[in-house]
């Protein structure tokens, strides 16, 4: 390499750079905030350095094709990412059906305060990930995301959009799914304890129900957890298979 061939490799690698950099900051398991940033910036550059000679240098503005780059990468990386976001809405859904949703903690993945049954689903979402090396599909899907969007092609948003907002309603339609045997489990239990109130005025049903449901739910989670780790694992795969470019 010579001297002068130095401008138009550092432009070409700053254009990939733009695409995989804000796609690995938002994938699921590989950007999440327990991950080092430099450690995330290490794997960004590394995969730039791998993928950009085979991409050669495409023929558009520097400016232009940064924000065009950056904004293909934020949506594949946050619709990537709403796709775990389904096991923590889960968590928040079960926690409210069996009584725990005042079980807060400080969830070592997002470094923030949340329900502990979300927590505990989100980071075994990222050890599921990371388990059954689905990490290895997310970098398989920025490979292939140069080929469905090649540098330089116009950028359709509205399609970007439509495939985002359907992502949201997969992993919502999903979360309630996962959650479907606690949020059942906490209509049948609170229409119990209100029939049982209304019936016996006379008891103190809040002191009695809250240690029973808690009890019952932690049986109920604990009976229903494999099901839920394999729905989980199948949902993760063949969802970023769908919205992933695979090459």
């Amino acid at each position: 390499m010579t001297l002068a061939l130095l401008p138009g490799f550092a432009e070409a690698f700053m254009l990939a750079f733009a695409r995989i950099g804000t796609m690995i900051m938002l994938l699921p398991g590989l950007g999440e905030r327990a991950i080092p940033a430099r450690m995330r910036l290490a794997v960004a550059v590394l995969l730039t350095l791998l993928l950009q000679p085979g991409l050669g240098r495409p023929e558009v503005a520097p400016l232009a094709g940064l924000l065009s780059e950056m904004a293909i990468g934020a949506v594949l990386g946050l619709s990537a990412r709403l796709v775990l976001a389904a096991a923590e809405t889960a968590g928040s859904f079960a926690a409210q059906g069996v009584g725990l949703s005042f079980a807060q903690v400080v969830d070592p993945t997002q470094g923030q305060q949340g329900d502990a049954l979300a927590a505990f689903f989100r980071m075994t979402g990222v050890l599921i990930v990371f388990a059954t090396d689905l990490h290895h599909l997310a970098i398989a899907g920025i490979a292939g995301s140069y080929q469905a969007l090649p540098p330089g092609a116009p950028v359709h948003i509205a399609d970007g959009l439509t495939a985002f907002l359907s992502t949201l309603a997969r992993a919502f339609a999903a979360a309630v799914m996962l959650a479907a045997p606690f949020l059942v489990f906490g209509l049948v239990f609170n229409l119990g304890t209100g029939l049982l109130g209304r019936l016996a005025p006379q008891i103190q049903v809040f002191f009695l129900a809250v240690p029973l449901s808690v009890a019952l739910g932690v049986l109920l989670l604990g009976r229903h957890l494999p099901s839920l780790w394999e729905s989980l694992h199948a949902f993760v795969s063949a969802t970023l298979t769908q919205i992933l470019p695979l090459p």
